[in-house]
């Protein structure tokens, strides 16, 4: 008969110390929460020409399966980008908590999803077809979309009355150089829609008349972004 020793014993016992361990840290990992992006369940939204859209400018840091979208402040490295990213208008979180987040197109565009669940980044077809129904591009579509007053919008916020409830704000953008321009003149607001040279299309409100503009821009650029629920 095989002669047992405290040596054998001992490493019986190391042996199933080991596997109990490695069967704790499976069950641990197994259990872990993946981080998904906050949802806020009192979103801020008004319904308007039957489409319900939120009335703050998108303020997220994650995409909606958990990932960080990251944060660029240097100007070069956000002009050399061609990936999701975000930044403050100045790299001040003060105008953050005024006017959410400026975003490129990649991360508008990121599979793995922009918008909070329930809602969508704007598509440049949902916002035509808000604009008509607010009165068309070359009249007052744009001021029913601004916020009212000199809050944050530069005199004379020409024609602004907020009668959509969507409460436009004059957020800027964030140009190819990296530079930050037109905070308080300008709400820049991304569609989900490329277009076919390769830039995607836009929209823009202007403190000094009450249209909205269509235009396309280069998916670099850095801008607002509104969602609709879906």
């Amino acid at each position: 008969m095989k002669k047992t020793t405290a040596i054998s014993l001992s490493k019986n016992y190391m042996k199933a110390l080991l596997i109990l361990s490695f069967t704790i840290v499976g069950l641990l990992g197994c259990n872990k929460s993946v981080p998904t992006q906050p949802v806020d369940e009192n979103i801020p939204t008004t319904a308007v020409c039957n489409q319900v859209w939120m009335t703050k400018n998108l303020d997220v840091a994650f995409y909606r399966n958990g990932d960080a979208i990251p944060q660029v402040t240097d100007s070069l490295e956000w002009g050399n980008l061609t990936t999701g990213a975000w930044c403050y208008y100045n790299n001040d979180a003060a105008n953050g908590r005024i006017y959410g987040k400026l975003y490129n197109w990649y991360a508008v565009n990121d599979s793995r999803g922009l918008a909070p669940a329930g809602y969508h980044v704007s598509s440049d077809i949902e916002w035509t077809s808000l604009v008509t129904c607010l009165g068309g591009v070359d009249s007052t579509a744009g001021g029913k979309i601004k916020e009212a007053g000199l809050v944050h919008w530069l005199s004379p916020n020409a024609g602004a009355t907020n009668s959509s409830g969507i409460t436009c704000l004059p957020a800027g953008g964030r140009d190819y150089d990296g530079s930050f321009l037109f905070i308080n003149s300008y709400a820049f607001l991304w569609s989900s829609t490329k277009d076919s040279s390769g830039k995607a299309w836009a929209r823009s409100l202007y403190s000094g008349d009450s249209l909205i503009l269509r235009f396309n821009d280069l998916k670099v650029i850095g801008y607002s972004v509104r969602c609709l629920k879906d």
